[in-house]
């Protein structure tokens, strides 16, 4: 096994390290000059949308899922533990600048998504009387004859396995660790009740797993904003000006600021914050397509500019609060880094409700990822086996969850990332092919924009 995880660890380093950070910020500058800046041109229009269709009970939408429904299913699966071990890690290992980086990547991941978002709504068709969409299906539609079927092929088994399976297990073993840490409860106990809660969703299919996502993404985005602002006003304005003072400096000059002192180099910093930022916010990983595909719109582009949202809310709100607190509080410059570095930069103000507060986030943030992945690998099991391979699947889902919440698999975590890193390539292999017809809905998109304001 030992031997088995040394391959699996180096392919994911290859990937994560070197190969993925250029095609997937190539990928978003391409599309941000094509599609002359969209996620500056239309954010407004993004928010405007997302606020215009925001129910905790949309309901159930003749076709598919209302916009709001799509975005926190999309959103449930963006945010999860990576926002507070991710943003942790980054700075541990890239110093406070790292964070810079992450929203440099996010800026151009918005473009990304928005691209993703529009040409799955636009290659979304019925299939076993479900709405369904997503990579698999953009790559088949863009990529014609074997080559098209194998890359389709691989992407549906790789985000089954990375994501239904793999990603799964280690996102409920978040959950078990958390709550023992905290609470000292058994594992088991916790994985039982996970286990037992996300299969009553996953038997209710898409619309029960909207149902949720709708009333629960909105309240934890909250819970965990309104604490991190708690923190950031108990180290006082003068703290938060120094840390972002950090953020930007040692972003360019890490000598010039405390990050200096843990060695840390601006190529660090890049490399770091783009990595965990992408990592963190899917934006061109392909799993997110599923959830916007399923939205009922009048054009795809509608759905676009509410997809750049998602980004926005993981990255420049989620993650940016989590690093704010860590940087503020001074925890980075502590021996930690990961989840123990968050957990010590909440437990510096909030004592040990901090350790409180962060296994409640890690439940939110973990099982609502859990629900969304379960959701993006249904997608490619229906389009693969057929309807009636879902209770299966949904079974195998569980059995993982449950296994996971007990116990850590280091080399179950390392084929998750590696899993999530093959899974991208044959996404944006899709996704450039299919420019032309992003490019020509979004030119649609513009002009009925104008004609609506003249």
């Amino acid at each position: 096994m030992a031997f088995l995880d040394g391959i699996v660890q180096a392919i994911s380093g290859v990937l994560w390290d070197y190969l993925l950070i250029f095609l997937l910020v190539g990928t978003g500058v391409y599309y941000t000059v094509r599609l002359k800046f969209v996620q500056v041109r239309y954010f407004g229009l993004g928010i405007k949308k997302l606020f215009g269709s925001f129910s905790f009970h949309g309901g159930k939408q003749e076709g598919g899922l209302t916009s709001f429904q799509a975005l926190a299913t999309a959103i449930a699966a963006q945010v999860g533990t990576g926002n507070i071990a991710g943003a942790a890690t980054a700075i541990a290992s890239g110093g406070p600048g790292a964070i810079f980086w992450m929203w440099v990547s996010a800026f151009f991941g918005m473009s990304t998504i928005y691209a993703e978002a529009v040409i799955a709504q636009k290659t979304k068709r019925e299939l076993h009387g479900k709405v369904v969409g997503g990579p698999a299906f953009y790559i088949q539609e863009a990529i014609k004859g074997n080559l098209g079927k194998f890359l389709a092929g691989f992407f549906s088994i790789a985000i089954i396995l990375a994501l239904g399976f793999a990603g799964n297990m280690v996102q409920a073993n978040s959950i078990g660790a958390a709550f023992n840490s905290a609470f000292g409860v058994n594992p088991i106990l916790v994985g039982v009740a996970c286990a037992l809660i996300a299969g009553f969703i996953f038997i209710g299919g898409i619309q029960r797993i909207a149902s949720v996502t709708e009333k629960v993404v909105p309240i934890m985005a909250l819970f965990y904003v309104i604490g991190c602002l708690a923190i950031l006003v108990m180290c006082g304005g003068g703290a938060v000006a120094e840390a972002f003072r950090e953020i930007f400096v040692s972003a360019f000059a890490p000598q010039s600021a405390a990050g200096g002192a843990l060695g840390v180099t601006v190529q660090q910093a890049i490399h770091y914050g783009v990595a965990r930022g992408l990592f963190s916010n899917e934006a061109g990983m392909g799993s997110t397509p599923h959830a916007h595909a399923t939205a009922k719109v009048n054009h795809p582009a509608d759905q676009g500019v509410i997809a750049m949202i998602g980004v926005f809310i993981d990255t420049f709100v989620i993650l940016t609060m989590t690093a704010l607190v860590i940087v503020a509080t001074g925890a980075y410059k502590m021996d930690l880094t990961g989840a123990a570095l968050s957990q010590a930069a909440f437990n510096s103000q909030f004592g040990d409700l901090g350790m409180i507060f962060i296994a409640i986030c890690m439940l939110f943030f973990a099982f609502t990822t859990i629900i969304g992945w379960y959701y993006f690998g249904e997608t490619n099991v229906r389009r693969l086996f057929g309807e009636k391979a879902i209770r299966v699947y949904a079974l195998l889902v569980v059995g993982f969850v449950l296994v996971g919440s007990a116990q850590e698999v280091d080399f179950v975590w390392h084929l998750s990332d590696m899993l999530n890193g093959l899974m991208v390539l044959p996404n944006l292999v899709g996704l450039l092919a299919s420019s032309a017809i992003i490019i020509k809905l979004s030119k649609e998109f513009d002009k009925k924009q104008r004609d609506l304001r003249n």
